[in-house]
């Protein structure tokens, strides 16, 4: 029996691997009209930004880190959906036999899974909180 498809919600965010993060910064804020949101500490340099109802995710690129897209990696362009329950996705990721890689923020609590779809296109899922806006803003 083919196992049920995952329980999505919405698209949270599209990220964008970026060489120089400071001309993608004033890109998007100062053309583009988004405005920088709070963005966890994962260890590497990126933004967050937030307009539209969308928000973007800048990462930068890093000459120790190359980015090879035929591994699951966390730091490389991806589309990103919500979701309320990321066990389920677990679960059925495994259930459909869609290999992934998973991810702990412990500065938001949040897991997330990245995987490819069939053209090597990266995706990710996770059950995100609440937009944080910069302090003081």
């Amino acid at each position: 029996m083919k196992p049920p498809s995952l329980p999505l919600e919405s698209i949270n965010h599209v990220a964008r691997a970026t060489n120089d993060l400071d001309a993608s910064l004033a890109f998007y804020c100062d053309v583009l009209g988004f405005r920088p949101i709070h963005r966890p500490d994962f260890g590497f340099p990126g933004a967050w930004l937030y307009n539209y109802g969308l928000q973007i995710h800048l990462i930068a690129a890093s000459s120790d880190h190359a980015i090879d897209d035929r591994e699951i990696s966390i730091r490389t362009d991806h589309i990103a959906f919500h979701t309320q329950d990321s066990s389920v996705v677990e679960d059925l990721l495994k259930a459909h036999g869609i290999p992934y890689k998973s991810n702990y923020v412990a500065d938001s609590g949040v897991t997330q899974f990245f995987f490819h779809d069939p053209d090597g296109n990266h995706i990710e899922i996770g059950s995100y909180p609440p937009i944080r806006k910069m302090d003081g803003d």
